[in-house]
């Protein structure tokens, strides 16, 4: 990319904010690892475990073994001629991944819930911010007699955005939807 010998390094400005909040985030991660119950840290080692090729491979021997094991006609003793052992231990231990599992993403689902939070913060401060630089240029343009100050759409563009109003008109479309879908799908 060509840049004008005038033009100022913004990369090596921009790569030290990027820099600073790869830093901050990466050090945000690891202080809530270790401030992880243990148990939490149980839950999420079993579940990267029994997510894994390695969990099938042992599966898929212990399970193969068990029922050739158990074949009528092969020469070993029968410990599980009907297969309900089998059955139940794989049954109980469907239950007990499926809680790990449940445990892990309920703990995941509150993180993307407080990440969530903050990329609307941001988003909020960003939308106040801009409101406020235009309201600033428009203020510069007006001054200047600049024809691009009479623009019909600044007026609205200066005004902050009150996220309740814009989640009510987000309801109120909502219940127009689908009171419209519901009142085509009533029989006449």
């Amino acid at each position: 990319m060509y840049k004008q010998a005038t033009e100022p390094d913004t990369d090596s400005q921009l790569a030290g904010i990027l820099e600073r909040n790869i830093h901050a985030m990466i050090a945000r991660r690891q202080h809530e690892e270790q401030k992880k119950p243990a148990q939490d840290r149980v839950a999420d080692t079993i579940t990267a475990f029994t997510g894994s090729m390695r969990f099938v491979y042992i599966h898929l021997v212990i399970f193969a073994v068990w029922i050739i094991v158990n074949l009528p006609g092969v020469p070993f003793p029968k410990f599980d001629p009907t297969y309900v052992v089998l059955a139940m231990f794989a049954s109980v231990e469907a239950i007990f991944l499926s809680t790990f599992v449940l445990i892990s993403q309920n703990r995941m689902a509150a993180l993307a819930d407080k990440r969530a939070e903050l990329d609307l913060q941001v988003s909020l401060l960003a939308e106040h911010e801009i409101t406020r630089a235009i309201t600033l240029l428009r203020d510069i343009a007006e001054r200047m007699n600049l024809e691009a100050s009479h623009n019909p759409e600044l007026g609205e563009l200066s005004r902050d955005v009150a996220p309740e109003k814009v989640l009510d008109k987000m309801e109120q479309f909502e219940h127009q939807v689908s009171g419209t879908s519901s009142a085509s799908n009533r029989p006449r």
